[in-house]
């Protein structure tokens, strides 16, 4: 591919924005400084492009692919990665492709535009009595957290965003338009469920959505003077509990708190057990609507970033609940994902999220004020080996780096090699590099 200089890309810019279709930014325009940032960071690309619809995403990636252009794809612009916007390049931003539509109410079908926000998809559906199992907040995109495995809050009874995914549309580096599902292009369906955004640009997604209308959730908060104790009971608990109820427990220096939803017959019951795992500070459990448990992502302060690490780990034994009270205890705030249950029936092989046998997904960060040199924003992590070096991989949406050692822990080296083999016959020019990067196998 021919590599065209920037000033020669910056020299056409204004004749591009009459022949693409859809809205158009290019440096010193009005709209552009916001459409060049994303939540974990601040780009400076050469265009952005907000297509219209599917031809309008051709258009866009036909004009990058001859114009030499890299091409980023931003779907909510949440990637910890900062993978939501670049320097240099075209970032297509699918903010327009937000569509949400019951396709068959009997069959719970329904079919979700990449650009929409999981806040919009629980609005959406919640009139028809259903729901998804993805987001935590309802800023969070469509496309990119679906791409990477999709864990939400209905993880433990219904299992990731993609073993609910029945289809998808895209759009490929030559501009192609194609639909994936089981009977169609498989290899690529199956790539789709976990290998990110490295295949094309995808445009839609088709769900079997899950009878969901209320369900417990809120906040337990504990006074904790044994974290390590308190760690390993809740441990226990998960292992032996309910999978209608998915737990998120999150260690600060300060406070202790346990996230929780449940979608079941008994609330009381299930929760009962997690009432007693220390003194209640606050109890903010409730039932609502599941539309309702989506809230806004909060702000960070202006030039602050987060570090971020995470590993799913096989068992939460005891080095490694050592190892998290370690982080805690030098400053870091972690957090426990409680897994197993739905996601852990699919088999490894069924899609690309291949760490069906995680117990656990924990997850330490440190908020970095701005201007903070790296070894005070890495201080804290210090010990983060003792939790690495016990799992088995990574999950790619909360992975704040994109390095090829990323990329190794999260796609194991059967797995990273099925990738490839897609990735050279839908990608072979490595276009979508922007990424957690699968480079194609060589032929």
């Amino acid at each position: 591919m021919t590599q065209t200089s920037h000033s020669e890309i910056h020299g056409g810019l204004c004749g591009v924005a009459g022949r693409l279709p859809g809205e158009v930014l290019a440096p010193g325009m009005d709209g552009y400084a916001e459409a060049a940032a994303a939540l974990f960071a601040t780009g400076t690309p050469d265009l952005v492009v907000r297509p219209p619809d599917e031809d309008g995403v051709a258009a866009a990636l036909r004009h990058a692919t001859s114009a030499g252009m890299a091409v980023t794809v931003r779907s909510g612009g949440h990637s910890m990665a900062g993978l939501s916007t670049h320097t240099g390049g075209m970032v297509i931003d699918l903010r327009n492709l937000c569509g949400v539509e019951v396709l068959d109410l009997p069959g719970r079908r329904v079919r979700v535009g990449a650009g929409a926000t999981w806040g919009a998809v629980a609005d959406a559906l919640a009139p028809y009595g259903l729901g998804l199992t993805a987001g935590d907040t309802r800023e969070v995109g469509v496309g990119g957290l679906t791409l990477g495995g999709g864990i939400g809050w209905l993880v433990r009874r219904h299992g990731l965003a993609v073993d609910n995914l029945a289809a998808a549309e895209l759009v490929t580096a030559d501009g192609e338009r194609v639909r994936a599902d089981a009977g169609h292009h498989g290899d690529l369906f199956w790539a789709l469920r976990g290998g990110g955004g490295n295949f094309g640009v995808v445009t839609s997604f088709e769900f079997v959505a899950q009878p969901v209308t209320t369900v417990h959730f809120g906040t337990i908060g504990y006074e904790c003077a044994d974290p390590r104790s308190l760690i390993a009971r809740w441990r226990d608990l998960v292992r032996d509990g309910d999978e209608n109820l998915t737990t998120i427990l999150n260690l600060m220096p300060s406070a202790v708190m346990l996230q929780c939803c449940y979608d079941g017959p008994d609330a009381e019951a299930a929760l009962r057990p997690y009432r007693a795992l220390a003194p209640v500070t606050a109890d903010t459990v409730r039932a609502m609507p599941y539309a309702d448990v989506l809230e806004s992502c909060p702000a960070l302060p202006p030039g602050a970033r987060m570090e971020m690490r995470n590993a799913l780990v096989p068992a939460l034994d005891d080095a490694t609940i050592e190892g998290a009270a370690d982080l805690l205890a030098d400053g870091a705030m972690v957090t426990l994902r409680s897994l197993g249950g739905a996601v852990a029936r699919v088999a490894p092989d069924a899609t690309a999220y291949a760490h069906r046998d995680a117990e656990a997904l924990v997850i330490a960060g440190v908020m970095v004020p701005s201007g903070a040199p790296q070894r005070i924003a890495t201080a804290p992590l210090a010990r983060w080996s003792a939790i690495a070096d016990r799992s088995r991989g990574a999950y790619v949406n909360f992975l704040g780096t994109a390095t090829g050692a990323d990329v190794a822990r999260v796609y194991p080296p059967d797995t990273y090699r099925r990738l490839a083999e897609v990735k050279r016959g839908y990608d072979p020019g490595n276009v979508f590099r922007r990424t957690h990067n699968v480079a194609p196998a060589r032929g």
